[in-house]
């Protein structure tokens, strides 16, 4: 992939997130996916590509997806790197249609449970958690996660009321989107007096499970509609960096970070939004340091520098990300490309950012003992 690339996202869809349901998995899958070909223009018989990643689809899979779709493939593709899974797979897409093997590919991520269904999902997640997490009272990931804030903030003296920052800037954008279902009003005040939920986690550093479905066409793009299409410049994925590190301050962006923007032609001050992997600010700011917006240790001042709402100064998960949206499963990971394909495409609404041209979205997951194991990333581009 290169900035000359004309294979792209041409159309986009999701369903309503839904805090309890009693929906199918197949059902959102099925909705979101319908709804990204119509924004295209095609239908589910137009496609020979496609990708799925969902934690609760096993024992099915992409083929057997495909069956009940009605759909007859070339290529097909079962994510496999949590929420980084899902800008994986578009990359992978992208790399099906230069060599061939497909033409156009549907890429569907999305899962159905709640807060309860979060949990066992954890105790099942990989025999490294089963064996030796669950039976020691593994409580999830917040207790992990502010292991690392801790680190962060000893290391380099990350400050609480910065990182707030990132969760109250989205929140301001949730408010421009009747899909997120946090949508109250939040202060830094309300940020830093919520309550404790492992510290220094508290409330509002946490997403809200829930169940839901992401989707986009991958095909070339001029088959999209004038104005419509949304180029994919470049992407990279990365898997287990660093190696043998637990609670590690950085993660797989920092070794491909210097190629996505020799490949682009433009870095990180050139992007018009970024949407990151938002399940707790604090890996909102180690994205930051490793994509290059800010240097390793830096990113307290960067945040308080900079607002992040779709209208500040960086233009963070404009839609609200899934601190204020909630976090369907590894549809979070496919939550960033859908609202920076609408964007690109002029369709924010509320919370457009002016002039969008180009923008940054991050994936990551895989979160399990210890620390996360995938890391990937995508620059989008308009053709408007």
């Amino acid at each position: 992939m290169n900035k000359d690339s004309q294979i792209g996202i041409i159309g986009y869809g999701a369903t309503a997130y839904e805090k309890k349901t009693d929906r199918t998995l197949f059902s959102f899958l099925t909705e979101a996916g319908r709804a990204a070909l119509d924004s295209a223009g095609l239908s589910f018989s137009d496609v020979d590509g496609l990708a799925i990643c969902s934690f609760e689809l096993p024992p099915d899979n992409t083929v057997t997806a495909a069956e009940q779709f009605g759909m007859s493939l070339s290529w097909a593709y079962l994510g496999t790197a949590g929420s980084a899974g899902p800008v994986a797979s578009i990359i992978n897409a992208v790399h099906a249609i230069e060599s061939g093997q497909a033409t156009t590919v549907l890429c569907i991520a999305g899962d159905n449970y709640d807060v309860g269904g979060h949990y066992k999902l954890m105790d099942n997640f990989s025999r490294g958690l089963r064996n030796y997490g669950t039976p020691q009272g593994f409580g999830g990931a917040n207790g992990l996660f502010a292991i690392i804030q801790r680190k962060h903030m000893e290391t380099y003296g990350t400050r609480i009321e910065d990182l707030g920052r990132i969760s109250v800037g989205q929140r301001n954008s949730a408010r421009q989107n009747d899909r997120a279902l946090l949508r109250g009003p939040m202060s830094i005040d309300d940020y830093v007096n919520s309550r404790m939920i492992a510290d220094p986690i508290r409330l509002y550093d946490c997403v809200l499970p829930c169940a839901g479905a992401e989707a986009v066409v991958v095909t070339s793009l001029d088959r999209a509609e004038p104005g419509k299409g949304v180029r994919v410049v470049t992407g990279y994925e990365r898997h287990n960096h660093p190696t043998m590190e637990i609670a590690p301050l950085r993660g797989g962006w920092e070794t491909f970070a210097d190629r996505l923007y020799d490949d682009a032609g433009y870095g990180p001050s050139d992007m018009d939004f970024v949407q990151l992997y938002d399940d707790y600010p604090i890996m909102a700011a180690i994205q930051f340091e490793d994509l290059g917006f800010c240097r390793k240790g830096e990113v307290s001042q960067y945040l308080a520098d900079n607002t992040f709402d779709w209208a500040g100064s960086v233009p963070l998960n404009t839609g609200g990300g899934q601190l204020s949206c909630g976090q369907a499963g590894i549809a979070g990971g496919m939550l960033s490309v859908t609202e920076a394909v609408r964007q690109l495409r002029g369709e924010g609404g509320g919370r457009q950012v002016a002039n969008a041209k180009r923008g940054l979205v991050a994936g990551y997951g895989m979160v399990g003992y210890g620390h996360g194991l995938s890391a990937s990333t995508i620059i989008l581009e308009t053709t408007r």
